[in-house]
């Protein structure tokens, strides 16, 4: 088995869609929290991760910008960490992500091990 960090991607605009009344933030809260607690029953769920702020700053060498990545469509919304046998199978587990089913998408990178 091996680990793999879902960075959660969005449009600002799906964004604020998924969140535009207090109802719907609270069935995407509820949607999330299910989904969050399928992967712990399964036992693939080995860190919750955190949700990211909007803003943020991007360092280029001695130059720094506002972000994270103004220039870019999405924004990294969050991330977990979870453990399968392979790409193929994190993929498949990232398919049931609410984000996915809701517009945005799931970024799945493999996190490598360093031998220190």
């Amino acid at each position: 088995m091996s680990e793999f960090v879902f960075l959660f991607r969005s449009t600002p605009q799906d964004q604020q869609s998924a969140m535009s009344t207090p109802e719907q933030a609270q069935k995407s809260l509820q949607t999330w929290l299910a989904w969050i607690g399928r992967l712990e029953a399964d036992g693939v769920l080995r860190s919750h991760g955190q949700a990211l702020a909007n803003g943020g700053a991007v360092v280029r060498g001695a130059s720094v910008t506002d972000g994270p990545y103004v220039e870019a469509k999405d924004m990294v919304l969050g991330f977990n960490i979870i453990e399968a046998r392979d790409l193929a199978h994190a993929a498949e587990i990232a398919g049931g992500c609410p984000i996915a089913q809701g517009g945005g998408c799931v970024e799945v990178r493999p996190v490598m091990t360093l031998d220190v």
